[in-house]
């Protein structure tokens, strides 16, 4: 390993993709060391040890960074986290993973070796917290699963924690829909994509398809459906004003946006790179009935009433959907997607998961499927979950984040949750700085639509 250090800094990092972003005027508060070094698989590391450390170390994991973008270390979700926790006594730390894209298999084992890294120059923590924010969540929640002996506790937040196979069967859904009601004469490959420009061609002429039909009322309501199969909320970016409950029209054009968004990346560019680290294609839609998915869906009454609206019939839609050719997977590409990315549920230490009820690229109901994973492992008691009432991903406050470590940290120093309602959750936050916002609500997510764990030996794929 090859450390840099210096007395004082100014770190500025590039926002990612999936994680909540850096205020790009912020500047990271001034530490007693500051230490940056590379790990033997090639990844960067960088830490933070205030002067006054409480002994407790954060190791944070950040969001998917797609490949050929800059890919930095970062050790905490944004400056002005950073500075409070600093402040507060914490050590941060945290790597850039040997690789960027789908890379669970290498973010595990660089974020553990970072941990060693911080022991071996600074000792032993009196407790380590692993943390992590959108694709980082799933990293985090790996962590807590399959190395528990290395942590304390854990927090995920806007996490992926649906994990990786039923990730890519939501991701598919929607562009399953988009491709049959609005392109269906396309040639348009929506999974075994050989190349980055494959993928982009499929990406370009399944936008166009849908960029065309946000003009006309009936291709509206469609991508209200295809918005629908992932619950994309109706208000999801804090760009967005909050539609009225029975606002359909405004509620469709606020999720367009990230349908589209969904179009242009993750459902080629990001499931290409994925597939080619797995061998195949690693999702499916045999056997969905996607009537019964949409009956189940927050979003239904938007659909029927736009369909309404169009004058189109939705049992036709959906009949059309329900019979049109499937895609079935690569029975060895889910294999390996679940060994990596899919969860046990088995929790050995306490972990808390915070969401905001809008987040349409990873939707609150992946704090469900992970409820789901962890029940059913007989860890329920470990795991307690919360929600910010905010549109967007990863859209938390400073203060809302550090609330919900302290509330960890209670439980790991106790024994016992304390304080996981709303209302404590916010008078912690407002502790902390009264200026920011505090935002946690009560709120029961509805079920994940297709959700994927190793819990439950019933999901495993039959081709």
């Amino acid at each position: 390993m090859k450390p840099r250090i210096r007395r004082r800094t100014v770190v500025a990092l590039a926002a990612l993709l999936l994680a909540a972003p850096l205020a790009p005027s912020a500047q990271a508060a001034e530490t007693d060391t500051h230490v940056e070094g590379t790990l033997p698989s090639g990844a960067s590391y960088v830490m933070d040890k205030p002067e006054s450390w409480n002994g407790t170390v954060l190791l944070f994991s950040h969001g998917y960074t797609p490949a050929g973008l800059p890919n930095p270390a970062r050790n905490a979700p944004d400056d002005a986290t950073k500075s409070i926790l600093l402040k507060e006594g914490y050590a941060l730390i945290g790597s850039s993973y040997a690789s960027n894209g789908w890379a669970v298999s290498e973010a595990v084992p660089d974020q553990l070796a970072t941990l060693d890294a911080f022991t071996s120059r600074f000792g032993t923590a009196r407790r380590t917290i692993a943390w992590g924010a959108s694709y980082g969540g799933l990293v985090t929640s790996m962590i807590a699963e399959r190395h528990p002996d290395r942590i304390s506790g854990s927090l995920s937040m806007c996490g992926l924690l649906q994990g990786g196979v039923a990730n890519w069967n939501s991701t598919l859904d929607p562009v399953f829909a988009l491709k049959t009601l609005l392109a269906p004469d396309a040639d348009i490959p929506l999974t075994g994509l050989g190349s980055q420009a494959a993928a982009a061609e499929a990406s370009g002429t399944l936008a166009g398809a849908v960029g065309e039909a946000q003009n006309t009322a009936s291709g509206r309501a469609r991508i209200a459906l295809a918005a629908a199969l992932h619950n994309i909320p109706g208000w999801n970016d804090t760009s967005q004003t909050q539609p009225e409950p029975t606002d359909w029209d405004a509620q469709q054009a606020n999720q367009f946006q990230t349908v589209m968004g969904l179009v242009q990346m993750p459902a080629f560019s990001w499931r290409q790179e994925a597939e080619s680290r797995v061998g195949g294609n690693m999702s499916w839609n045999t056997g969905v009935d996607y009537a019964a998915m949409l009956q189940n869906s927050p979003l239904y009454k938007e659909v029927s009433e736009l369909y309404a609206k169009a004058g189109l019939s939705l049992t036709k839609d959906l009949t059309t959907l329900n019979s049109a050719p499937r895609i079935a997977a690569d029975t060895q590409a889910v294999d390996k997607m679940a060994l990596t990315s899919s969860f046990t549920g088995r929790l050995a230490k306490p972990q808390l998961t915070v969401h905001t009820t809008g987040d349409g690229l990873i939707p609150v109901q992946s704090a469900s499927a992970y409820n789901r994973a962890v029940t059913a492992a007989g860890a329920a008691p470990l795991l307690r979950q919360a929600f910010v009432k905010n549109a967007g991903h990863c859209t938390f406050s400073s203060v809302e984040g550090v609330a919900a470590l302290h509330t960890l940290e209670t439980r790991i120093t106790t024994g016992h949750w304390q304080g996981t309602d709303p209302a404590s959750l916010n008078a912690r936050a407002t502790e902390v700085d009264p200026s920011e916002p505090a935002r946690y609500v009560s709120y029961q997510p509805a079920q994940y639509p297709r959700p994927y764990d190793l819990a439950h030996p019933t999901d495993r794929y039959r081709p």
